[in-house]
Protein backbone atom coordinates (compact mmCIF):
# COMPACT_ATOMS: atom_id res chain seq x y z
CA UNK A 1 0.00 0.00 0.00
CA UNK A 2 3.30 2.50 0.61
CA UNK A 3 4.21 1.69 -2.86
CA UNK A 4 0.73 2.90 -3.84
CA UNK A 5 0.68 6.31 -2.47
CA UNK A 6 4.38 6.69 -3.23
CA UNK A 7 3.32 6.30 -7.42
CA UNK A 8 0.13 8.25 -7.06
CA UNK A 9 1.84 10.94 -4.59
CA UNK A 10 4.78 11.89 -7.21
CA UNK A 11 1.99 12.34 -10.22
CA UNK A 12 2.04 16.31 -9.19
CA UNK A 13 6.13 16.48 -8.97
CA UNK A 14 6.08 14.92 -12.56
CA UNK A 15 7.26 16.62 -15.57
CA UNK A 16 6.09 16.79 -19.41
CA UNK A 17 8.44 14.21 -20.00
CA UNK A 18 7.88 11.72 -17.50
CA UNK A 19 4.31 11.50 -18.47
CA UNK A 20 3.56 8.17 -21.07
CA UNK A 21 2.22 8.94 -24.57
CA UNK A 22 -1.39 7.87 -25.24
CA UNK A 23 -1.79 5.05 -27.66
CA UNK A 24 -3.08 6.56 -30.99
CA UNK A 25 -6.59 6.16 -31.92
CA UNK A 26 -7.52 4.01 -35.00
CA UNK A 27 -7.73 5.43 -38.43
CA UNK A 28 -11.95 5.95 -39.12
CA UNK A 29 -11.48 6.79 -42.40
CA UNK A 30 -13.66 4.72 -45.15
CA UNK A 31 -12.35 2.12 -47.13
CA UNK A 32 -13.57 4.02 -49.82
CA UNK A 33 -12.03 6.93 -49.73
CA UNK A 34 -8.67 5.12 -48.41
CA UNK A 35 -8.85 3.22 -52.27
CA UNK A 36 -9.54 6.55 -54.09
CA UNK A 37 -6.50 8.62 -52.77
CA UNK A 38 -4.11 5.60 -52.04
CA UNK A 39 -1.99 6.94 -55.30
CA UNK A 40 -1.21 10.46 -53.59
CA UNK A 41 1.28 11.24 -51.09
CA UNK A 42 -0.04 11.56 -47.36
CA UNK A 43 -0.09 15.39 -47.74
CA UNK A 44 -2.74 15.57 -50.41
CA UNK A 45 -4.31 12.26 -49.14
CA UNK A 46 -5.25 14.17 -45.70
CA UNK A 47 -6.08 17.48 -47.70
CA UNK A 48 -8.82 15.85 -50.03
CA UNK A 49 -10.03 13.30 -46.32
CA UNK A 50 -10.37 16.50 -44.59
CA UNK A 51 -12.29 18.92 -47.60
CA UNK A 52 -14.59 15.99 -48.18
CA UNK A 53 -15.21 15.54 -44.92
CA UNK A 54 -15.33 19.49 -43.95
CA UNK A 55 -18.07 19.93 -47.05
CA UNK A 56 -20.18 17.07 -45.40
CA UNK A 57 -20.76 18.55 -42.17
CA UNK A 58 -21.07 21.80 -43.91
CA UNK A 59 -24.33 20.31 -45.78
CA UNK A 60 -25.54 18.69 -42.64
CA UNK A 61 -25.40 21.83 -40.56
CA UNK A 62 -27.35 23.61 -43.54
CA UNK A 63 -29.78 20.70 -42.95
CA UNK A 64 -30.26 21.31 -39.24
CA UNK A 65 -30.30 25.05 -40.13
CA UNK A 66 -33.46 24.19 -42.19
CA UNK A 67 -34.91 22.08 -39.45
CA UNK A 68 -35.12 24.99 -37.25
CA UNK A 69 -33.98 26.24 -33.94
CA UNK A 70 -34.94 23.12 -31.48
CA UNK A 71 -32.79 20.79 -33.82
CA UNK A 72 -30.01 23.36 -33.57
CA UNK A 73 -29.99 23.54 -29.40
CA UNK A 74 -30.33 19.54 -29.97
CA UNK A 75 -27.11 19.85 -32.23
CA UNK A 76 -25.55 22.02 -29.58
CA UNK A 77 -26.24 19.33 -26.55
CA UNK A 78 -24.59 16.70 -28.31
CA UNK A 79 -21.28 18.32 -29.06
CA UNK A 80 -21.66 19.29 -25.52
CA UNK A 81 -21.95 15.77 -24.69
CA UNK A 82 -19.20 14.51 -26.86
CA UNK A 83 -16.94 16.96 -26.17
CA UNK A 84 -16.72 16.27 -22.16
CA UNK A 85 -16.50 12.83 -23.03
CA UNK A 86 -13.25 13.13 -25.00
CA UNK A 87 -11.78 15.25 -22.55
CA UNK A 88 -12.31 13.28 -19.28
CA UNK A 89 -11.65 10.11 -21.37
CA UNK A 90 -7.93 11.82 -21.48
CA UNK A 91 -8.13 12.39 -17.99
CA UNK A 92 -8.78 8.61 -17.75
CA UNK A 93 -6.09 7.35 -20.44
CA UNK A 94 -3.27 9.75 -18.74
CA UNK A 95 -4.24 9.05 -15.05
CA UNK A 96 -5.01 5.53 -15.02
CA UNK A 97 -7.96 6.12 -13.36
CA UNK A 98 -10.56 3.62 -14.98
CA UNK A 99 -10.40 1.65 -11.49
CA UNK A 100 -11.52 4.72 -9.38
CA UNK A 101 -14.53 3.86 -7.53
CA UNK A 102 -17.56 5.30 -8.88
CA UNK A 103 -15.30 7.95 -10.43
CA UNK A 104 -16.99 7.64 -14.07
CA UNK A 105 -20.53 7.32 -13.06
CA UNK A 106 -19.68 10.49 -10.77
CA UNK A 107 -18.31 12.66 -13.52
CA UNK A 108 -21.56 12.15 -15.76
CA UNK A 109 -23.65 12.67 -12.92
CA UNK A 110 -22.18 16.42 -12.38
CA UNK A 111 -22.80 16.86 -16.21
CA UNK A 112 -25.86 16.03 -15.62
CA UNK A 113 -26.45 18.11 -12.44
CA UNK A 114 -24.94 20.93 -14.51
CA UNK A 115 -27.15 20.78 -17.62
CA UNK A 116 -30.03 20.61 -15.51
CA UNK A 117 -29.26 24.02 -13.38
CA UNK A 118 -28.65 25.73 -16.90
CA UNK A 119 -30.94 24.11 -19.06
CA UNK A 120 -33.50 25.24 -16.44
CA UNK A 121 -32.25 28.65 -16.13
CA UNK A 122 -32.88 29.09 -19.61
CA UNK A 123 -36.39 27.74 -19.38
CA UNK A 124 -37.33 30.20 -15.97
CA UNK A 125 -36.37 32.98 -18.84
CA UNK A 126 -37.58 32.43 -21.70
CA UNK A 127 -40.22 30.33 -21.32
CA UNK A 128 -42.48 32.21 -18.33
CA UNK A 129 -45.30 32.18 -19.71
CA UNK A 130 -45.79 29.08 -20.77
CA UNK A 131 -44.30 27.80 -16.71
CA UNK A 132 -47.42 29.91 -15.22
CA UNK A 133 -50.26 27.72 -16.57
CA UNK A 134 -48.38 24.47 -15.43
CA UNK A 135 -47.99 23.90 -11.64
CA UNK A 136 -46.00 21.37 -11.60
CA UNK A 137 -43.49 23.37 -13.63
CA UNK A 138 -44.12 26.26 -11.34
CA UNK A 139 -42.86 24.30 -8.16
CA UNK A 140 -39.55 22.60 -10.50
CA UNK A 141 -38.80 26.67 -11.36
CA UNK A 142 -39.72 28.11 -8.32
CA UNK A 143 -37.06 26.19 -6.68
CA UNK A 144 -34.69 25.41 -8.98
CA UNK A 145 -31.80 26.67 -7.82
CA UNK A 146 -32.61 24.58 -4.65
CA UNK A 147 -32.83 21.61 -6.09
CA UNK A 148 -30.38 21.66 -8.42
CA UNK A 149 -27.62 22.65 -5.23
CA UNK A 150 -29.61 19.60 -3.78
CA UNK A 151 -28.36 17.07 -6.38
CA UNK A 152 -24.86 19.23 -6.65
CA UNK A 153 -24.19 17.97 -3.06
CA UNK A 154 -25.83 14.72 -3.54
CA UNK A 155 -22.96 14.11 -5.84
CA UNK A 156 -20.52 16.23 -3.52
CA UNK A 157 -21.23 13.49 -0.77
CA UNK A 158 -21.21 10.47 -3.09
CA UNK A 159 -17.81 11.57 -3.97
CA UNK A 160 -16.45 12.11 -0.55
CA UNK A 161 -18.05 8.94 0.90
CA UNK A 162 -16.17 7.07 -2.31
CA UNK A 163 -12.77 8.26 -1.55
CA UNK A 164 -10.28 4.98 -1.05
CA UNK A 165 -6.96 5.52 1.29
CA UNK A 166 -4.74 4.53 -0.95
CA UNK A 167 -6.22 6.88 -4.39
CA UNK A 168 -6.93 9.89 -2.18
CA UNK A 169 -4.40 12.31 -4.50
CA UNK A 170 -5.92 10.66 -7.86
CA UNK A 171 -9.16 11.09 -6.84
CA UNK A 172 -8.80 14.76 -6.36
CA UNK A 173 -7.09 15.89 -9.70
CA UNK A 174 -10.00 13.86 -11.69
CA UNK A 175 -12.69 15.45 -9.63
CA UNK A 176 -10.61 18.55 -10.52
CA UNK A 177 -10.09 17.27 -13.62
CA UNK A 178 -14.03 16.69 -14.18
CA UNK A 179 -14.87 20.13 -12.61
CA UNK A 180 -12.54 22.01 -15.45
CA UNK A 181 -14.10 20.04 -18.18
CA UNK A 182 -17.79 21.10 -17.27
CA UNK A 183 -16.57 25.13 -17.24
CA UNK A 184 -15.06 24.43 -20.20
CA UNK A 185 -18.05 22.50 -22.12
CA UNK A 186 -21.42 22.86 -20.22
CA UNK A 187 -21.48 26.44 -19.11
CA UNK A 188 -19.89 27.59 -23.01
CA UNK A 189 -22.83 25.48 -24.73
CA UNK A 190 -25.55 26.94 -22.55
CA UNK A 191 -24.09 30.51 -23.98
CA UNK A 192 -24.26 29.44 -27.64
CA UNK A 193 -27.76 28.55 -26.96
CA UNK A 194 -28.70 32.03 -24.97
CA UNK A 195 -27.05 33.76 -28.30
CA UNK A 196 -29.07 31.53 -30.17
CA UNK A 197 -32.51 32.39 -28.41
CA UNK A 198 -31.11 36.44 -29.62
CA UNK A 199 -31.84 35.53 -32.88
CA UNK A 200 -30.22 32.53 -35.11
CA UNK A 201 -28.04 35.22 -36.78
CA UNK A 202 -25.89 35.76 -33.42
CA UNK A 203 -25.43 32.43 -33.36
CA UNK A 204 -24.64 31.25 -37.13
CA UNK A 205 -22.53 34.51 -38.23
CA UNK A 206 -20.33 33.83 -35.10
CA UNK A 207 -19.83 30.26 -35.73
CA UNK A 208 -19.97 30.34 -39.65
CA UNK A 209 -16.77 33.03 -39.50
CA UNK A 210 -14.62 30.45 -36.99
CA UNK A 211 -15.52 28.07 -39.77
CA UNK A 212 -14.36 30.03 -42.24
CA UNK A 213 -11.28 31.49 -40.60
CA UNK A 214 -10.37 27.84 -39.83
CA UNK A 215 -10.97 26.86 -43.32
CA UNK A 216 -9.29 29.74 -45.01
CA UNK A 217 -6.30 29.36 -42.55
CA UNK A 218 -5.77 26.32 -43.30
CA UNK A 219 -6.18 26.99 -47.46
CA UNK A 220 -3.76 29.83 -47.44
CA UNK A 221 -1.12 27.77 -44.86
CA UNK A 222 -1.24 25.16 -46.93
CA UNK A 223 -0.59 26.81 -50.27
CA UNK A 224 1.44 29.79 -49.51
CA UNK A 225 2.64 29.23 -45.77
CA UNK A 226 6.25 29.78 -44.95
CA UNK A 227 6.66 31.81 -41.71
CA UNK A 228 5.91 29.37 -38.50
CA UNK A 229 3.34 31.05 -36.46
CA UNK A 230 3.67 29.94 -32.92
CA UNK A 231 5.98 26.96 -31.23
CA UNK A 232 2.50 25.08 -29.87
CA UNK A 233 1.24 24.63 -33.59
CA UNK A 234 4.22 23.91 -36.06
CA UNK A 235 1.86 23.74 -38.95
CA UNK A 236 0.05 27.05 -38.38
CA UNK A 237 1.87 29.89 -40.91
CA UNK A 238 1.57 34.03 -40.26
CA UNK A 239 0.78 33.42 -44.18
CA UNK A 240 -2.45 31.21 -43.11
CA UNK A 241 -3.11 33.67 -40.01
CA UNK A 242 -3.21 36.54 -42.04
CA UNK A 243 -5.49 35.00 -44.72
CA UNK A 244 -7.91 33.78 -42.48
CA UNK A 245 -8.25 37.58 -41.43
CA UNK A 246 -9.09 39.17 -44.23
CA UNK A 247 -10.78 36.07 -45.41
CA UNK A 248 -12.95 36.11 -41.97
CA UNK A 249 -13.88 39.31 -42.22
CA UNK A 250 -15.08 39.80 -45.40
CA UNK A 251 -17.60 36.48 -45.06
CA UNK A 252 -18.56 37.81 -42.24
CA UNK A 253 -19.87 40.93 -43.57
CA UNK A 254 -21.38 39.40 -46.89
CA UNK A 255 -23.07 36.95 -44.24
CA UNK A 256 -24.42 39.24 -42.19
CA UNK A 257 -26.52 41.57 -45.60
CA UNK A 258 -27.55 38.42 -46.84
CA UNK A 259 -29.00 37.06 -43.29
CA UNK A 260 -30.00 40.22 -41.70
CA UNK A 261 -32.78 40.30 -44.71
CA UNK A 262 -35.07 37.36 -43.24
CA UNK A 263 -36.95 37.46 -40.29
CA UNK A 264 -35.86 33.66 -40.02
CA UNK A 265 -33.09 34.29 -38.77
CA UNK A 266 -32.86 37.91 -37.20
CA UNK A 267 -36.07 37.13 -34.66
CA UNK A 268 -35.44 36.30 -31.38
CA UNK A 269 -36.23 32.29 -30.69
CA UNK A 270 -39.70 32.33 -28.99
CA UNK A 271 -41.79 29.12 -27.86
CA UNK A 272 -45.55 30.04 -28.59
CA UNK A 273 -47.72 27.24 -26.44
CA UNK A 274 -50.55 28.28 -28.94
CA UNK A 275 -48.69 25.83 -31.83
CA UNK A 276 -46.44 24.36 -29.79
CA UNK A 277 -43.46 24.99 -31.18
CA UNK A 278 -40.36 27.41 -31.41
CA UNK A 279 -41.62 30.70 -33.98
CA UNK A 280 -39.32 33.31 -35.39
CA UNK A 281 -41.77 35.98 -36.46
CA UNK A 282 -41.32 39.85 -35.51
CA UNK A 283 -41.09 43.54 -36.48
CA UNK A 284 -36.81 43.45 -37.37
CA UNK A 285 -35.31 45.64 -34.55
CA UNK A 286 -33.29 48.96 -35.95
CA UNK A 287 -30.29 46.55 -36.12
CA UNK A 288 -31.78 44.49 -39.23
CA UNK A 289 -32.89 47.64 -41.37
CA UNK A 290 -30.95 49.75 -43.82
CA UNK A 291 -29.87 52.43 -43.06
CA UNK A 292 -27.46 54.66 -44.82
CA UNK A 293 -24.58 55.62 -43.71
CA UNK A 294 -21.48 58.36 -44.97
CA UNK A 295 -18.24 57.05 -45.86
CA UNK A 296 -15.10 58.16 -44.31
CA UNK A 297 -13.17 60.49 -47.02
CA UNK A 298 -10.47 57.47 -47.46
CA UNK A 299 -13.27 55.32 -48.40
CA UNK A 300 -15.38 58.07 -50.41
CA UNK A 301 -11.90 57.78 -52.86
CA UNK A 302 -11.51 54.40 -53.23
CA UNK A 303 -15.28 53.50 -53.60
CA UNK A 304 -16.67 56.74 -55.48
CA UNK A 305 -19.68 57.45 -53.19
CA UNK A 306 -20.57 59.09 -50.51
CA UNK A 307 -23.13 57.22 -49.00
CA UNK A 308 -24.09 53.76 -48.26
CA UNK A 309 -26.67 51.52 -47.42
CA UNK A 310 -25.97 48.90 -44.98
CA UNK A 311 -27.53 47.11 -42.16
CA UNK A 312 -26.16 47.98 -38.63
CA UNK A 313 -25.31 44.76 -37.82
CA UNK A 314 -22.70 44.53 -40.63
CA UNK A 315 -21.02 46.81 -38.70
CA UNK A 316 -21.12 44.52 -35.12
CA UNK A 317 -20.55 41.68 -37.91
CA UNK A 318 -17.01 43.26 -38.44
CA UNK A 319 -16.48 42.97 -34.29
CA UNK A 320 -17.39 38.99 -34.26
CA UNK A 321 -15.33 38.56 -37.21
CA UNK A 322 -12.33 40.40 -36.29
CA UNK A 323 -12.52 38.34 -33.18
CA UNK A 324 -13.27 34.91 -34.80
CA UNK A 325 -9.72 35.68 -37.00
CA UNK A 326 -7.23 37.04 -34.37
CA UNK A 327 -8.47 35.94 -30.76
CA UNK A 328 -10.59 32.94 -31.76
CA UNK A 329 -7.38 30.77 -33.02
CA UNK A 330 -5.26 31.15 -29.44
CA UNK A 331 -8.61 28.49 -28.23
CA UNK A 332 -7.08 25.94 -31.04
CA UNK A 333 -3.60 27.30 -29.51
CA UNK A 334 -4.40 26.63 -26.29
CA UNK A 335 -6.11 23.45 -26.95
CA UNK A 336 -2.86 22.59 -29.04
CA UNK A 337 -1.24 23.25 -26.06
CA UNK A 338 -3.44 20.92 -23.84
CA UNK A 339 -3.07 17.87 -26.43
CA UNK A 340 1.39 18.80 -26.54
CA UNK A 341 1.14 18.10 -22.68
CA UNK A 342 -0.56 14.66 -22.93
CA UNK A 343 1.26 14.06 -25.73
CA UNK A 344 -2.16 13.21 -27.75
CA UNK A 345 -1.97 14.51 -31.83
CA UNK A 346 -6.05 14.58 -31.28
CA UNK A 347 -8.59 14.41 -28.34
CA UNK A 348 -10.24 11.66 -30.81
CA UNK A 349 -10.93 10.11 -34.01
CA UNK A 350 -14.47 10.55 -34.56
CA UNK A 351 -13.59 12.98 -37.32
CA UNK A 352 -11.59 11.25 -40.39
CA UNK A 353 -8.93 13.49 -41.07
CA UNK A 354 -9.93 16.40 -37.93
CA UNK A 355 -9.89 14.52 -34.86
CA UNK A 356 -12.44 14.65 -32.13
CA UNK A 357 -15.33 17.04 -32.18
CA UNK A 358 -13.61 19.01 -29.54
CA UNK A 359 -10.41 19.70 -31.96
CA UNK A 360 -13.75 21.50 -34.37
CA UNK A 361 -14.75 23.39 -31.38
CA UNK A 362 -12.16 24.50 -29.71
CA UNK A 363 -12.13 28.02 -30.85
CA UNK A 364 -16.04 27.88 -31.01
CA UNK A 365 -16.46 28.00 -26.78
CA UNK A 366 -14.41 31.21 -26.89
CA UNK A 367 -16.35 32.57 -29.77
CA UNK A 368 -19.73 31.88 -27.26
CA UNK A 369 -18.15 33.73 -24.54
CA UNK A 370 -17.38 36.73 -26.26
CA UNK A 371 -20.76 37.04 -28.64
CA UNK A 372 -22.48 36.43 -25.03
CA UNK A 373 -20.52 39.54 -23.57
CA UNK A 374 -20.79 41.59 -26.56
CA UNK A 375 -24.63 41.34 -26.96
CA UNK A 376 -25.30 42.32 -22.82
CA UNK A 377 -22.63 44.84 -22.99
CA UNK A 378 -23.72 46.74 -26.65
CA UNK A 379 -27.38 45.09 -27.91
CA UNK A 380 -29.54 44.10 -25.69
CA UNK A 381 -31.12 46.11 -22.41
CA UNK A 382 -32.98 44.97 -19.45
CA UNK A 383 -34.74 41.22 -19.88
CA UNK A 384 -38.52 41.49 -20.16
CA UNK A 385 -38.87 37.97 -19.67
CA UNK A 386 -36.97 38.22 -16.25
CA UNK A 387 -38.86 40.66 -15.06
CA UNK A 388 -42.29 39.09 -16.53
CA UNK A 389 -41.16 36.53 -14.46
CA UNK A 390 -40.71 37.97 -11.23
CA UNK A 391 -44.05 39.87 -11.62
CA UNK A 392 -46.25 36.54 -12.01
CA UNK A 393 -44.96 34.74 -8.47
CA UNK A 394 -45.81 37.78 -6.48
CA UNK A 395 -48.83 37.81 -4.49
CA UNK A 396 -52.32 39.39 -6.80
CA UNK A 397 -51.92 42.51 -4.17
CA UNK A 398 -48.70 43.09 -5.36
CA UNK A 399 -49.23 42.74 -8.88
CA UNK A 400 -52.13 45.11 -8.61
CA UNK A 401 -49.99 47.52 -7.20
CA UNK A 402 -47.68 47.14 -9.81
CA UNK A 403 -50.12 47.20 -12.89
CA UNK A 404 -51.33 51.03 -11.15
CA UNK A 405 -47.92 52.23 -10.66
CA UNK A 406 -46.87 51.50 -14.35
CA UNK A 407 -50.55 52.84 -15.54
CA UNK A 408 -49.45 55.96 -13.69
CA UNK A 409 -46.25 56.08 -15.13
CA UNK A 410 -47.51 55.69 -18.62
CA UNK A 411 -49.96 58.55 -18.60
CA UNK A 412 -47.44 60.86 -17.01
CA UNK A 413 -45.20 59.70 -20.09
CA UNK A 414 -48.24 60.58 -22.29
CA UNK A 415 -48.13 56.90 -23.74
CA UNK A 416 -51.50 56.04 -22.25
CA UNK A 417 -54.97 58.33 -22.27
CA UNK A 418 -56.18 59.08 -18.59
CA UNK A 419 -59.88 57.45 -18.08
CA UNK A 420 -62.37 59.57 -18.49
CA UNK A 421 -64.79 59.76 -15.51
CA UNK A 422 -68.29 59.79 -15.73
Amino acid sequence: ETDIDDRYGDLDSRTDSDISEIPASSDRTPEILKKALSGLSSRWKNWWIRGILTLTMISLFFLIIYMGSFMLMLLVLGIQVKCFHEIITIGYRVYHSYDLPWFRTLSWYFLLCVNYFFYGETVADYFATFVQREEQLQFLIRYHRFISFALYLAGFCMFVLSLVKKHYRLQFYMFAWTHVTLLITVTQSHLVIQNLFEGMIWFLVPISSVICNDITAYLFGFFFGRTPLIKLSPKKTWEGFIGGFFSTVVFGFIAAYVLSKYQYFVCPVEYRSDVNSFVTECEPSELFQLQTYSLPPFLKAVLRQERVSLYPFQIHSIALSTFASLIGPFGGFFASGFKRAFKIKDFANTIPGHGGIMDRFDCQYLMATFVHVYITSFIRGPNPSKVLQQLLVLQPEQQLNIYKTLKTHLIEKGILQPALKV
